[in-house]
């Protein structure tokens, strides 16, 4: 059996290769490279996107990276193309082709259909002298020198190329785009990841309960409300607007001063100023807010009137902590 030792320095050569692989790929680029992005940004049709065995899995990840920043692409698999499927690609449709080689069979068919369509090529591909780089308008040199894998066999490092150079592809388009994080947001609305981009407070605590006295409320009838409303909190207002918020602890701080609380008011016991945050606000800032006073809930404002409570637990639930 391998040693612990021997198993991570396999594991370390492998990253070792791989990372001079990707290093050396910035040397390869060309103005094809610019070309190649300026012709799928000014393209009025979408990327399909081609390949075979381990290319067509990497041409699957690139096409999902594209569609979610803003470039339509769709994935077309070689042996399928040539058996139908190349009615997927339209009129004004840009077609990348992936193969390392560029000389498979497959691919081989396949190139001469897309040039008599007349639609325009880009290889991404790691031999730039292969029939693809030929039939090409466009090459991505995504040459590596050897794989991970020990019989040099195995895709390995070539994958890895050419899904870095597919993710250089899509961050140019969109950088060109100006595509922002609310656009990110439209294209990603489940998950964690787009709630941090779209809920807003009001989403959070619009379902929870409102727990609210006045001043003048007493002790008594403060911890009632913050029983029932088991938020471990209430605000203090007055005339709507907040004066204050009475938490738990402020109550256990009460009990520990005084022996006798009913003579107590809500003004008594309150905080003042508390920390607040508008309902339109972002879900994602009230949990930067929290975090930052080291505190688990947060007053919520409309129109500078109290309005609710949004917890930390809220956050949770929706996986934005």
């Amino acid at each position: 059996m391998n040693s612990i030792e021997s198993i991570l320095n396999t594991a370390k050569k492998t990253i070792d290769i791989e990372r001079d692989a990707i290093a050396n790929l910035s040397h390869l680029l060309t103005d094809d490279f610019a070309n190649a992005v300026s012709l799928i940004y000014n393209s009025k049709g979408r990327v399909i996107i081609t390949g075979i065995g381990k290319s067509a899995i990497i041409a699957n990840k690139i096409v999902a990276t594209l569609n979610s920043t803003g470039t339509p692409a769709v994935f077309m698999h070689a042996a399928d193309a040539i058996h139908g499927d190349l009615g997927l690609i339209l009129e004004d449709d840009v077609v990348i082709c992936i193969s390392k080689s560029g000389n498979t069979p497959e691919i081989k068919v396949l190139v001469p259909l897309i040039k008599n369509a007349k639609n325009k090529m880009i290889a991404i591909t790691g031999n730039d002298s292969s029939f693809l780089a030929q039939q090409a308008d466009f090459i991505l040199n995504a040459y590596v020198e050897q794989e991970a894998c020990p019989n040099n066999l195995a895709p390995t490092t070539s994958t890895t190329a050419q899904l870095v150079m597919g993710d250089a592809l899509a961050i140019c388009l969109l950088e060109l785009r100006g595509f922002s994080s609310k656009d990110f947001a439209k294209y990603h609305p489940g998950g964690a990841l787009g709630k941090r981009l779209y809920l807003r407070v009001s989403d959070l605590s619009s379902m929870n309960e409102k727990p609210k006295v006045e001043l003048t409320t007493s002790a008594k009838n403060v911890i009632v409300e913050i029983s029932e409303k088991r938020l471990g909190v209430t605000a203090v207002v007055d005339n709507k607007k907040i004066a204050g918020i009475i938490t738990d602890g402020d109550l256990r701080r009460m009990l520990t001063k005084s022996d006798e609380f009913i003579h107590l008011t809500a003004k008594d016991i309150m905080s003042s100023n508390p920390k607040r945050i508008d309902e339109d606000a972002m879900a994602i800032d009230a949990m930067e807010l929290m975090e930052a006073h080291g505190i688990s809930q947060l007053l919520v404002e409309k129109d500078g009137n109290y309005a609710g409570v949004i917890h930390i637990h809220d956050l949770i639930k929706e996986g934005i902590i």
